[in-house]
């Protein structure tokens, strides 16, 4: 499987007071991989497990071992399964499991070669593995590329909610390939392109016209390369922005937020795995866009434009039969509940959000009433 050929890569910076760190876009990609640790100072003879899973690993494994290799590391390769119904500490053990046979030391290395739950797997093993060890990131879907990879959020799913059990871990470096995209199913890019729609509807208005006026946004191969690449760059640099400014989200980090409050609602009564993340997000997002009319946040034009750029990008934009009872116990229980109030990251317009934390149960039985 041939990596980019493109030597020349975009390096954005997640400009951190403790652990900067670089989001590097193309280059040689995964063939280069080993040569961008020595450049992030990352000591050459040390250990590494690199975890993945069977889908990812068949196609790009050996090549990102043989990169490893080469520059004088000593890696382990631990296949896992990694769907969301997976996320949980039971495979979080696995990773231990692994990571103790392979003798890893507080200078070893873990690797995330997958997409956003295997990152987050990953992440939260090594932020609890000797009390935390270095962790790098290279997603191979596009939802991890331009979100799940970025910012050292890392975790695990609890019955009662999404990403319940977790830490904050940044990783020393993200390494996006952009060919892995190739062997991507197509329901896994477009779910991605929920999260790239979010970036433009929190704080990127450019981005949210540049996606509408391309005409199909459903697979890899109707994008020209130099386009794919501009997205996951405007996509990365809203995210390393924002992660720089709040790292912990304490405040202006939880716009990142927007559309995933109503959507882990989407993913917890529904089951893990029925919607994927991205699939589930969009459905966020038209609801929340919803909210926002019913509160004059923001005008109908803007709330059928983003639902129509998410159903164009082939994403569920209907609210599931849920029990609004159900949804609101739910929403209770959602970790971005604060002082027992609801928040939500609430549009304004195309590329403005606000983040409130006075919405009623009554606006929400409203909003619900109008999606069913």
């Amino acid at each position: 499987m041939s990596a980019l050929v493109n030597i020349d890569a975009q390096r954005i910076p997640v400009a951190l007071s403790h652990q900067p760190y670089e989001v590097v876009i193309g280059g040689e990609g995964l063939r280069g991989v080993g040569k961008e640790l020595r450049r992030a100072g990352l000591k050459e003879g040390i250990k590494v497990l690199v975890v993945s899973n069977a889908d990812v690993a068949e196609p790009y494994g050996d090549l990102c071992l043989q990169s490893l290799r080469e520059s004088g590391y000593r890696p382990t390769l631990l296949v896992i399964e990694a769907g969301e119904d997976q996320k949980t500490p039971v495979s979080v053990a696995l990773i231990h499991d692994a990571a103790y046979e392979a003798k890893l030391e507080r200078g070893s290395l873990m690797v995330a070669l997958g997409g956003g739950v295997v990152g987050d797997m990953t992440g939260f093993a090594a932020a609890t593995w000797l009390r935390g060890i270095s962790v790098v990131q290279l997603p191979t879907t596009l939802l991890a590329m331009v979100d799940a990879a970025i910012g050292g959020k890392t975790g695990v799913n609890h019955p009662g909610g999404k990403n319940l059990i977790g830490a904050f871990h940044q990783p020393r470096l993200v390494l996006i390939d952009p060919s892995t995209l190739n062997t991507l199913p197509e329901r896994e890019f477009r779910a991605g392109m929920a999260e790239v729609i979010k970036y433009g509807v929190i704080g990127d208005s450019a981005l949210f016209q540049l996606l509408e006026g391309i005409q199909e946004l459903n697979t890899p191969s109707q994008l020209h390369q130099d386009l794919l690449e501009k997205i996951l760059e405007r996509s990365a640099l809203a995210k390393s922005r924002v992660v720089s400014s709040d790292e912990r989200e304490g405040g202006l980090r939880a716009i990142l937020n927007y559309g995933h409050t109503f959507g882990h609602v989407v993913e917890t009564l529904c089951g893990y795995g029925t919607w994927l993340h991205g699939e589930a997000v969009a459905i966020g997002m038209v609801a929340v866009g919803e909210l926002a009319v019913l509160r004059q946040s923001w005008n109908r034009d803007d709330a059928n434009r983003q639902k129509s750029l998410i159903a164009k990008a082939g994403l569920p934009i209907a609210w599931p039969k849920l029990d609004p009872e159900e949804v609101l116990y739910t929403l209770q229980g959602d970790k971005k509940v604060k002082d027992g109030k609801l928040r939500f990251v609430i549009p304004t317009g195309i590329g403005n959000v606000e983040i409130k934390n006075d919405v009623s149960r009554e606006e929400i039985r409203k909003c619900l009433s109008e999606l069913s």
